[in-house]
């Protein structure tokens, strides 16, 4: 799956804004998810494993827990897909 269908879906979006505060159990995120969109635990899992497997996220385990963090490793190749338009929206020197 390419990094942009990966985030073109707007509850990974809103797993990774959560993400990006800082590393989240995955009931945290499965509970904020959950209040916001209406869907599933079943669902959001999906949601984590699809932001897991495409190097958005990653989790590691503590006890019985399961903690999720940004992984850049996607967003740095989308930044680096994005260079090539930078110029599109840089300020034009005067």
């Amino acid at each position: 799956m390419h990094g942009f269908d990966v985030l073109g879906d707007p509850v990974r979006r809103r797993i990774l804004e959560l993400l990006a505060a800082g590393e989240q159990t995955s009931g945290a995120v499965t509970a904020a998810i959950r209040a916001e969109f209406g869907i599933s635990q079943p669902a959001v899992s999906q949601h984590l494993r699809v932001l897991r497997d495409n190097g958005f996220a990653t989790v590691r385990p503590d006890g019985a827990r399961r903690l999720y963090a940004v992984d850049d490793t996607a967003l740095r190749e989308i930044d680096a897909w994005l260079d090539r338009f930078r110029s599109a929206w840089a300020p034009v020197p005067r």
